[in-house]
């Protein structure tokens, strides 16, 4: 499978914004797909994870109660819901897939890292 986010661009802070990721190829029911971020000279860190069968999620608590993320099935089809954005959210977003649907939010446990796309919010 190969993965293309899109949908960033350059905010207020307060804003919000929906950035999408399309999955080319078959995503398997076992999976769960995730969203992670890197801000220059930081190291990736997850976002979020939903299970692609049953919709089960996972956020990092930074952005619990503001960021929503949600999948389309039939479409093969991942967003990011990002609401109240801040200029500590500025990062390239990627989406990437857990083949073992563990459901964790680690790095490590993610691969088929897709391009990411630029969030920028300005202060």
């Amino acid at each position: 499978v190969q993965l293309q986010a899109s949908g960033g661009g350059l905010v207020q802070a307060g804003d919000s914004l929906r950035i999408s990721c399309r999955a080319f190829g078959q995503v398997s029911r076992g999976w769960n797909l995730g969203w992670f971020r890197q801000a220059p000279a930081k190291e990736r860190e997850p976002v979020a994870t939903i299970s692609w069968s049953r919709g089960t999620t996972a956020y990092t608590d930074s952005v619990v109660g503001r960021f929503t993320i949600s999948r389309d099935t039939a479409n093969n089809m991942l967003y990011l819901q990002m609401n109240n954005l801040k200029p500590e959210d500025t990062a390239v977003y990627s989406c990437a897939v857990d083949p073992r649907g563990s459901g964790r939010l680690e790095v490590t446990d993610y691969s088929y890292w897709g391009q990411g796309t630029q969030v920028t919010v300005s202060s």
